[in-house]
């Protein structure tokens, strides 16, 4: 039911911003067009399917958004990952039952995940080499985050082999001829590919002329190369601007379905009524060191963190059209999902 993100077709801010004020959600059913049943807060919400209660289903808990940057094979600085530790953190993801979704789908609630699994995005900034490249045969280089997501899927059947790549100018070391087919390569593979600014630039000092032109310098190459626009948008540094609505969208050039930050801690479900699109939450890729309290705050320790809770833990349910979760957690639901809610 879930569409894949980044399809090359030639599509509107306008038209995007129809969606962005968006709740498709399952109803992405969205993909299928179904109405939003008519239902009020005192409608009775049915019971969970059995299948739904086995997997001990619970679609208002947290998904993890890991934040990568250069993907090395010797890392030089403290964001930098290496390509092993990328392959151990993501090989780790899908010995959990962790399902990769993209930004794209997370927004919009197209979380179409099998039942007992738990959605995790993963998300790289700032378009480095070391993300992808393409060898002389047409395939993701060795080493490249793309590579190691593909040989971590064939290892692990069910591990669904996309992410969400943040562009700034420089398009993973490539000239405009590379960087238009290894884009279209992405975009046929089901990565999706947001917009992180033309220059990586702090935004919250900037001016609205200023943000307007940093964003939407980058919207108009990544349309130009790949005839569509970004759905979503990630702050550089995680810093917002002095008003949010100037990178939301701008009129004729990008209008986005959400933002997100640079963060410290899992987001919560879109469909809790406390999701807020424009400030999503991110986790740096990072093992329990003491910088930036990696101890408590970055990848490793969050994922440990909800290994040992899992009923904090986003559980799918494994139908698409359908929000199950405890009926204890009944009044964090947002009230557009109340029609396709079930609990147990």
């Amino acid at each position: 039911m879930a569409q894949r993100a980044g399809a090359a077709s030639q599509v509107t801010p306008t038209a995007q911003a129809a969606k962005a004020g968006i709740t498709p959600g399952p109803g992405a059913p969205g993909a299928s067009g179904s109405a939003t049943p008519s239902v009020t807060v005192s409608t009775p919400i049915p019971a969970a399917a059995a299948a739904a209660v086995a997997a001990k289903a619970n679609e208002l808990g947290q998904i993890p958004v890991l934040m990568y940057h250069r993907i090395m094979k010797k890392p030089e600085l403290s964001l930098d990952r290496s390509s092993k530790e990328l392959y151990d953190e993501l090989t780790g993801l899908a010995k959990d039952g962790y399902y990769p979704i993209t930004a794209a789908e997370f927004v919009s609630g197209r979380i179409d995940v099998p039942a007992g699994r738990h959605p995790v995005v993963l998300t790289f900034d700032d378009s480095t080499p070391g993300h992808f490249g393409l060898d002389p045969q047409g395939n993701p280089a060795p080493d490249t985050a793309v590579a190691v997501i593909e040989q971590v899927a064939r290892e692990n059947p069910g591990f669904r082999p996309v992410a969400t790549f943040y562009l700034n100018k420089e398009l993973f070391g490539m000239d405009d001829t590379q960087a238009a087919a290894g884009l279209r390569w992405l975009q046929q593979h089901g990565f999706e590919l947001g917009n992180h600014t033309v220059s990586h630039p702090s935004l919250s000092g900037m001016s609205e002329k200023g943000v307007h032109k940093e964003i939407g310098d980058m919207e108009d190459r990544i349309v130009r190369l790949t005839g569509a626009h970004a759905t979503t948008f990630a702050y550089p540094f995680g810093a917002v601007p002095k008003k949010k609505a100037w990178a939301e969208k701008q009129d004729g050039r990008y209008a986005f379905q959400g933002i997100f930050l640079a963060g410290w801690r899992p987001s919560i479900s879109p469909f809790d009524a406390d999701f807020d699109r424009w400030n999503i939450d991110r986790v740096r890729s990072e093992g329990k060191i003491k910088e930036n309290d990696c101890t408590k705050y970055c990848s490793t320790a969050w994922l440990e963190y909800l290994d040992k809770n899992p009923g904090e833990r986003y559980t799918s349910d494994g139908d698409p059209n359908t929000v199950t979760f405890p009926k204890a957690a009944e009044d964090r639901l947002a009230k557009q999902y109340r029609g396709f809610a079930r609990t147990y």
